[in-house]
């Protein structure tokens, strides 16, 4: 495992979230519309949003059929819009605006759970996060970096768990980010480039998605 991730590190020496942000909350933001779509996607709505509404206050005084016309183009588009008025909402009443630097906290806002919390942990606050997202789950089970990797629904809490439990806390958002950006590029869902892997030499599955 970890002499995988050394070449993993050399191979993606400066790993970083693909969203495009300048706080914690448009992070925040992002990350709630970045569900089933791509990062990419949501950056091309961004500009106009943030633009929009620059604060929580005006999402919670928005009107959902703006805020859907905006953010249209990700699809889902009725509930995500909800998802952030009441975001807006909530961090007005119960955090005097600001985005909370806890898990804890994080979690009780609409449209967060553990991997956009982790996210905005990691990325927004320095804080040790390891969001997993299909790309993880998919890379940890093929190189066999969990007991679990059998399990056709796993669990991202308990994968979260087991490969923190491998790695020092202060590597947990690169390695997201490494095995986020490994499987975009070559570890891909369908047709992996097996052929031009790093990792083929040693990966259990290499080869076998040909």
């Amino acid at each position: 495992m970890h002499e995988e991730y050394r070449i993993l590190c050399e191979e993606i020496p400066t790993p970083a979230c693909a969203l495009h942000f300048s706080s914690p909350f448009e992070l925040l933001v992002a990350t709630i519309l970045s569900a089933q779509t791509t990062d990419k996607r949501v950056n091309t709505v961004t500009p106009e949003l943030f633009a929009t509404y620059p604060t929580p206050e005006d999402y919670a005084d928005a009107n959902p059929e703006d805020v859907e016309r905006i953010i249209r183009p990700l699809g889902f588009y009725r509930s995500k819009a909800k998802h952030l008025i009441g975001l807006g909402t909530a961090l007005a009443d119960r955090f005097d605006s600001r985005v909370p630097d806890t898990m804890d906290q994080l979690v009780t806002l609409p449209g967060v759970g553990r991997k956009t919390a982790n996210v905005v942990l990691g990325n927004a606050f320095g804080i040790p996060g390891f969001p997993v997202d299909t790309h993880v789950m998919r890379v940890t089970g093929r190189l066999r970096w969990r007991t679990d990797w059998r399990s056709k629904k796993p669990d991202p809490v308990k994968i979260e768990k087991a490969i923190c439990a491998c790695f020092p806390p202060e590597e947990w958002t690169d390695l997201s980010h490494r095995l986020i950006l490994f499987g975009r590029s070559t570890c891909h869902a369908r047709g992996p480039q097996c052929g031009v892997c790093p990792l083929a030499a040693t990966c259990p599955s290499a080869g076998l998605f040909v």
